[in-house]
């Protein structure tokens, strides 16, 4: 199973997570992001990044609960209620676009979370390692990380977390340009 290697936590989401009871809801996503096998060929630019991208999304589909947005929104939602409030966990996940793109992501969630419609965003992008063998200009975690600081995010509540994949395994398909 892959495994989240990293992360990165800012603007005080840890502890905003602790206030709100949302430790569940983050838990779930790490559940999600590890919840199965995710074998790539170990070669530079060998494997599709949307191919990950839909194992990931196929985790959040069979997880309860989850809501998937259309283009333009926050990819992944999820509220519960507790002790009478409503309060919302966003996931934008980012395997398989360039990855100066991360940028559009961070704006969803930034979007997001001022308009009160999330509490907390997180940003799943592969691990350095993984997106090495990716297809060129996949988004790696020190991209994610440098984005963060290019787009003067910091002080939002956002989590960075890096996936690392099980191990070597066949080559996953490239998507088929036109």
């Amino acid at each position: 199973m892959p495994k989240i290697i990293d992360e990165k936590v800012y603007g005080g989401a840890g502890e905003r997570i602790k206030r709100l009871g949302l430790g569940t809801l983050l838990e779930e996503v790490r559940k999600i992001a590890t919840g199965f096998k995710l074998l790539v060929e170990e070669r530079k630019d060998a494997n599709g990044g949307a191919a990950v991208r839909k194992l990931i999304d196929a985790q959040f589909e069979k997880a309860k609960g989850w809501k998937a947005s259309k283009s333009g929104d926050v990819d992944w939602t999820k509220c519960q209620t507790v002790n009478g409030t409503k309060v919302c966990i966003g996931v934008e996940v980012q395997c398989s676009a360039r990855s100066d793109l991360l940028v559009i992501d961070l704006i969803h969630l930034r979007r997001a979370l001022t308009k009160g419609l999330i509490d907390v965003g997180v940003l799943l992008v592969p691990s350095d390692r993984l997106g090495l063998f990716l297809t060129d200009r996949a988004p790696r975690f020190s991209d994610a990380l440098r984005h963060v600081q290019e787009a003067r995010v910091e002080d939002l509540p956002l989590i960075i977390m890096a996936v690392e994949h099980d191990g070597p395994g066949p080559p996953l398909a490239k998507q088929k340009k036109s």
